[in-house]
């Protein structure tokens, strides 16, 4: 089979070793329009479990992978001068450039070729490839030569957001509220390697503009949020763009979704065919679970076509299918935990006034469905109640689901 993967991203890198590792004579080539060692971002968060999957998968990456990651058990809130901790699960980070490399490398040993500085914009550039895997991120360019199909939609968050790293070696995951003038400003940061971490900015757009970061040039704008969050930095810098040209830019985040994922023989993966916001932490976990899905359905359908021809793209579509079906029931819980995080952080105001282990708590509860329809400190006390009373732990959870359930289908019905 003939495999061409759009995208050197960890979708497409990973997605390639699977397949060689399932059939050596496969001949798969991932093309990366940057150049090697290019990329943006600074790290990147996963947990426990994904390590179990790809060990599973790929023993020699997984290992390699864990061995460059860093790890935290800790939560720590700042708001303004009070701090909250909370012991929880083992979280890890590692950096995006040091996955890449690693995926880039275990996928060479294994014969995949991996072009640089090659830029895919239509798959009929690649007319002898089986399969075409469009893994070239959110604004895929395969996938929008065929957007009447895919049927893509994408929806803006309110809140503006920045992505940096900083100098400061953090090591639990660490929030930061900080009251302006104009409204308040947040930080979600953690440990990637021994040099640094990850900063995500967020704010309204009323801060944004009030503080004028709208405006400031990226000197400036590094300068005022290093002063805004000097306490949890310790003083530390805040640095733009990494590994790339161009300076680090203020966002809105785009959720987007697909109302099929293939076309031919052409398939959507990682970011290309969904994405979740960047609070839950679970991009780059489900770009790998995409792959693998993906590898599995092409193995349990015979994992070959006809080379490059139609009567081969029709072959393809049983796997094709399979895989887009239990990746969308996977991310359905996923993509409303992203929804309702979200959501938690354009209404801070509700939450944030709270003691702050009450505040934390409820951070920590920002997936729920039913978190936006009680009043904060009584859902607080429902949820403590909840952890003592097994009969309303069982309510909760059958609660939850359904009343998420309907107001997505009504959310539906009035946008139709």
């Amino acid at each position: 089979m003939k495999v061409a993967c759009v995208g050197g991203g960890p979708a497409g890198l990973y997605f390639s070793i699977l397949m060689k590792r399932q059939n050596p004579s496969h001949d798969i080539t991932v093309y990366e329009r940057n150049a090697a060692g290019s990329t943006y971002g600074w790290g990147v968060t996963y947990w426990g479990s994904l390590i179990d999957k790809l060990h599973a998968h790929d023993p020699e990456s997984a290992v390699a992978i864990s061995e460059n990651s860093v790890r935290w058990s800790d939560g720590v809130a700042h708001v303004g001068d009070r701090k909250t901790v909370h012991h929880g699960d083992t979280g890890f980070g590692i950096g995006r450039r040091r996955l890449l490399d690693i995926l880039a490398e275990r996928a060479r040993a294994l014969g995949v070729r991996v072009e640089f500085e090659h830029p895919i914009t239509d798959a009929a550039e690649l007319p002898d490839a089986d399969l075409v895997v469009a893994c070239d991120g959110v604004g895929s360019a395969l996938r929008e030569r065929h957007a009447g199909h895919f049927g893509t939609e994408a929806t803006a968050g309110r809140n503006t957001y920045i992505w940096l790293g900083t100098t400061k070696i953090l090591d639990s995951f660490t929030f930061a509220f900080v009251e302006t003038e104009h409204g308040w400003i947040w930080c979600y940061a953690y440990g990637f390697s021994e040099d640094g971490s990850t900063c995500i900015v967020e704010c309204s757009p009323e801060t944004w503009t009030g503080l004028g970061l709208d405006r400031a040039s990226e000197a400036d704008g590094l300068a005022l949020l290093e002063r805004l969050f000097a306490g949890p930095l310790d003083g530390h810098r805040l640095i733009g763009r990494a590994h790339s040209d161009g300076s680090a830019q203020w966002l809105n985040f785009r959720t987007l979704t697909n109302r099929t994922w293939h076309h031919g023989n052409l398939v959507l993966l990682g970011d290309a065919a969904h994405t979740t916001h960047y609070s839950i932490g679970a991009g780059t976990t489900l770009a790998l679970e995409d792959a693998i899905a993906l590898a599995g359905a092409l193995r349990e359908h015979g994992g070959h076509s006809a080379h490059g021809s139609q009567h081969g793209h029709l072959g393809l579509r049983p796997a094709l299918v399979q895989y887009e079906r239990e990746r969308r029931s996977a991310l359905l819980p996923v993509q409303s935990a992203a929804r309702y995080s979200a959501q938690w952080y354009e209404n801070l105001p509700r939450y944030i006034h709270l003691a702050p282990p009450q505040m934390f708590a409820l951070l920590g509860q920002r997936h729920s469905p039913l978190l936006p329809h009680i009043p904060p400190q009584l859902y607080y006390r429902i949820d403590r109640a909840a952890e003592q009373l097994e009969a309303l732990r069982k309510l909760k959870r059958w609660l939850g689901p359904r009343v998420a359930r309907t107001l997505h289908a009504r959310s539906r019905a009035s946008g139709s």
